[in-house]
């Protein structure tokens, strides 16, 4: 995770990461035998130390569709600024590097995964808007809250945190919801 954060993503080798964590580059591909499989666990560990699972706990217990979806949204905002260095590294080497490529996309999948289970709820509830089918209205969500978007709102813009999260929740309510 330190390699591509302070590399922003370049050139980090195999044989990097073994000097870094005192083994021999033979040594690291006895445990990843890819690249690939070494990025999709380090951004793994990042969920696990930064308590993923305990993030979503609102939002999968959420009552309702509306509650779902502003308690993921929270949750997802408050966490991308935790992952963002990882995240900006990715995003710089996935055109280039297949294996970060690879990490990017089982990340991205898992957090599509949480959008669709949100869309899922208010589409029980009775309260997707008919203008969007589920999987029209999850590739909206996904779309809104990517790391992109953040970094734009937030660092580009100059949003505040609290802003971009409050601003999220009313523009997906007012997309998505009836």
């Amino acid at each position: 995770m330190d390699l591509l954060v302070e590399s922003r993503g370049k050139g980090v080798r195999m044989g990097d990461i073994a000097k870094l964590a005192g083994i021999s580059r033979q040594a690291l591909y006895l445990h990843f035998t890819t690249r690939a499989e070494l990025l999709i666990a380090t951004t793994i560990y990042l969920d696990e130390i930064n308590n993923t699972d305990e993030r979503l706990a609102a939002s999968r217990n959420a009552r309702s569709g509306p509650e779902r979806l502003d308690t993921y949204i929270e949750a997802w905002g408050t966490y991308i600024p935790e992952i963002y260095g990882v995240a900006k590294a990715l995003l710089a080497m996935k055109d280039t590097d297949d294996a970060a490529s690879k990490a990017w996309q089982n990340r991205m999948q898992a957090m599509r995964h949480g959008c669709e289970a949100a869309i899922e709820a208010l589409k029980d509830d009775g309260n997707l808007s008919p203008d969007y089918s589920p999987d029209e209205a999850t590739d909206i969500l996904w779309t809104l809250l990517s790391v992109r978007n953040w970094e734009q709102l937030t660092i580009e813009c100059g949003w505040s945190q609290a802003d971009y999260i409050r601003k999220m929740k009313q523009l997906a309510r007012r997309v998505l919801v009836v």
